[in-house]
């Protein structure tokens, strides 16, 4: 029996070792079981209570504390397993109860030193024990301005996009709103700086996927929003201007389902990996047409037809069309047009163009 426990024990302790070190130390997307167990206990509460609200302001509201909350419990969680694990290895070792085993293996993990034994199996595992508190709590802390780094890397060009696109943000309004203030020719440098930004949040998403559930400070802000809007103005961009400068369009544009795509991954989630052209996009031509149509208002220069811009369109979205829905579903983003159904049925937000007023000058 006590061999038994003694193995029980070292399975949970380096089990735990391991999740630690995947987590919080290992600077690559190496997901860790127990963390994406303890998120999703976390995460159901939240959602069913989010998912019996109306309006998308209240669901944010509900939804805002959930992964700050599912740190501090996973942090719990691995504390709770370590203290488990050492009470069992001292049990294995000694003739401890499982009561005196938890107590001395609490008194030595968070070094309060209330209770010891006067063997030496015991002062060993207490000695690994009182290490293993303290280094925990101090990687936890460590890795907090990291995260919180990431995040509001990630938020500070969806602000600036708001300005660009609207709240929420919405590619065709991208496109409106750059050729009613003329300024059609930097375009480029939206999606240069986009490209980018699609790199850094596939880096620090995929070793941290715990931002991947991060909200924004505003209900009516989400960075995959952001992210779908950008791409759908880069395949408006390539579908409707072919002579134009098509590098840093298409950069970003494939930066940024490569972003999709390696979150989707980290996610579990299951992807066509080559889709074909001529797929079939769940967005319909009618949506399509609708956007086409705020674009032409602001006086957007095409050099192809609706009808003929549309196959070209279809060809680029089905890159990313599928995972952004999916995403976009899962973390309850804010119900932006173009962006796919929720969980449940709300209503969606259509940003509006701004009036360009000038002041009436007499000569």
């Amino acid at each position: 029996m006590r061999l038994l426990l003694g193995i029980a024990g070292a399975v949970i302790v380096l089990g735990v070792f391991s999740s630690v070190l995947h987590s919080l130390v290992i600077p690559r997307p190496t997901p860790s079981g127990l963390g994406r167990i303890v998120q999703r206990l976390v995460h159901r509460p939240f959602r069913l209570l989010a998912d019996r609200l109306p309006s998308a302001e209240a669901k944010d509201r509900v939804l805002a504390p959930m992964a700050p909350l599912a740190i501090v419990v996973t942090l719990i969680a691995w504390l709770g397993c370590f203290l488990v694990g050492y009470a069992l290895l001292e049990a294995a070792v000694s003739r401890l109860g499982v009561k005196e085993a938890l107590t001395e293996s609490g008194s030595s993990l968070f070094t309060l030193g209330f209770a010891s034994g006067d063997r030496a199996t015991l002062n060993a595992i207490d000695f690994c024990a009182a290490v293993t508190g303290p280094i925990v709590i101090g990687l936890q802390v460590g890795y907090l301005p990291a995260l919180y780094g990431a995040y509001q890397r990630r938020e500070t060009e969806v602000t600036l996009l708001q300005a660009r696109a609207g709240s929420p943000p919405w590619g065709p309004e991208i496109l409106a709103r750059y050729a009613q203030v003329e300024l059609l020719e930097i375009l480029t440098e939206l999606f240069r700086t986009w490209e980018r930004w699609s790199a850094d949040v596939s880096e620090s998403h995929t070793t941290y996927p715990i931002l991947i559930h991060f909200r924004s400070p505003k209900a009516t802000r989400n960075w995959l929003i952001a992210l779908l809007s950008v791409m759908d103005a880069a395949a408006l961009r390539l579908s409707f201007n072919p002579s134009q400068p098509q590098a840093e369009v298409r950069m970003a544009l494939r930066a940024g389902f490569v972003c999709l795509r390696e979150i989707a991954t980290i996610e579990g989630i299951a992807y066509d990996r080559d889709p074909h052209p001529d797929d079939a996009l769940q967005l319909s031509y009618e949506d399509f047409l609708r956007g086409v149509e705020r674009m032409a208002a602001q006086g957007y220069p095409m050099e192809r037809t609706p009808e003929e811009a549309w196959p070209h369109f279809r060809g680029w979205r089905v890159n990313y069309e599928a995972l952004a829905y999916r995403l976009a579903r899962d973390i309850e983003a804010v119900p932006a047009p173009w962006s796919g159904a929720r969980r449940r049925e709300v209503t969606i937000r259509t940003p509006l163009t701004p009036v360009d007023r000038r002041p009436v000058t007499s000569e």
